[in-house]
């Protein structure tokens, strides 16, 4: 046995599995905790997806009183897209953050927050207007 060969007895590494290897290609194993973290903040990234979803059905469902019909269905309407965007926007994100860790890079900037930011903000505004002037 020469020094380049693993000891027989050495473990075996596990295999990632075929859409593991696909979509984090190279790098190395981040410290779980890091991997943990970024899976909670992912889950944490679609629970507002379901808040505004449900913001949107509710918006939709409950206030045809307060709202005139395009306005109460634009409203849901921007509701239930902010909502399907960031679900789609935070499995972007979780990716981004897992490749960055395992190849040692910097982590991407989080480019959803202003998006999802402004357009909270815009459907704040309306709602309150609506509220007030009613």
């Amino acid at each position: 046995m020469t020094n380049s060969e693993p000891p027989a007895h050495a473990p075996v590494p596990p295999s990632r599995g075929k859409v593991a290897r696909r979509l984090l290609p190279g790098g190395e194993e981040p410290d779980p905790r890091f991997t943990l973290a970024n899976e909670r903040t992912f889950l944490a990234w679609i629970r507002t997806s379901l808040a505004l979803l449900a913001g949107g059905i509710a918006i939709e469902a409950f206030t045809g009183d307060l709202f005139l019909e395009p306005l109460r269905k634009g409203l849901a309407i921007l509701l239930l897209l902010l909502g399907m965007l960031l679900s789609g926007g935070s499995a972007v994100r979780w990716l981004r953050v897992e490749q960055s860790m395992r190849n040692k890079a910097p982590l991407p900037l989080p480019l959803i927050v202003p998006l999802l930011a402004a357009a909270g903000a815009l459907t704040a505004a309306v709602v309150l207007v609506f509220v007030l002037w009613r």
